[in-house]
């Protein structure tokens, strides 16, 4: 089955999808894996959040918006360098992807020069190598990759920093409880207690939601979807049962961790 990734070779993603399938295919955007995956041309690997900067919007509205679910996780320690290709010249420009900004923002605001953002960490890598007077964060891997120069390791806010990523398919693999369970709710409407009555049921259960992200419906402000993650346990069909009285309820599947070579 091919797997497809956020490229260009060197990021995050494309590292850890290289663990699972050697031949890995990569793609320019987050959203160009959806779409590969929705066509049913393969499966796909994308970072879904990160313990500094949080969820990744692209994965989050990818799921929303494709046919496909979720059957595997992994999560990853990550670290980020501050490198140059040239270190004699002082940085003028810093080029970084967005949530790397935020993973490293302490260390950003105190070099006080702009910031450039870029599709990807690899993507920072190149144009770093290509305009001498700047610098990039990057994985040390990238470094080395593009003979940059490291001025300083680990500069990310956090040193326990990681990410979690998740293999997305058009079909599911069957995983019975205990295993991970992810669930987007669309309530179509807003009341007083709304969110609340979509939680008892997992509560009254005694089932441990472990994530819970709001993200706009396009349908105007104030009305959200929620994406739901869970420790699936007996229990928690009865559950999503009694939500779906309450509003559309889609199940993002059901899965176990990912086995890293």
């Amino acid at each position: 089955m091919t797997l497809f990734t956020l490229g260009p070779e060197g990021t995050f993603s494309h590292e850890v999808a290289a663990r699972l399938d050697p031949d890995v295919r990569l793609c320019p955007t987050i959203a160009a894996v959806f779409e590969r995956v929705a066509a049913g041309e393969g499966e796909g690997l994308v970072p879904l959040e990160n313990s500094e900067a949080g969820s990744v919007g692209q994965t989050l509205d990818g799921l929303a918006r494709h046919p496909v679910v979720i059957n595997g996780e992994c999560t990853i320690a990550v670290s980020h360098q501050l490198a140059v290709a040239d270190p004699s010249r002082p940085i003028e420009r810093l080029y970084a992807h967005p949530q790397t900004v935020e993973q490293c923002s302490l260390r950003v605001e105190s070099l006080g020069v702009p910031i450039i953002l870029t599709s990807s960490n690899a993507a920072s890598a190149i144009a770093a190598r290509e305009n001498p007077g700047t610098g990039a964060l990057v994985s040390v891997g990238l470094a080395e990759r593009h003979d940059l120069v490291i001025l300083e390791r680990e500069v990310q806010n956090s040193r326990q920093n990681q990410t979690r990523f998740v293999r997305i398919a058009r079909e599911a693999v069957p995983a019975s409880p205990p295993c991970r369970a992810s669930l987007l709710f669309d309530p179509e409407g807003d009341r007083a207690g709304l969110l609340a009555a979509l939680l008892a049921p997992f509560a009254v259960r005694g089932l441990n939601l472990t994530r819970i992200e709001s993200r706009p419906s396009r349908r105007g402000l104030g009305r959200y979807v929620f994406f739901i993650d869970g420790d699936c346990a007996p229990g928690w069909d009865d559950a999503v049962a009694e939500v779906s009285r309450l509003c559309r309820v889609r199940d993002l599947g059901r899965y176990r961790p990912l086995e890293l070579s």
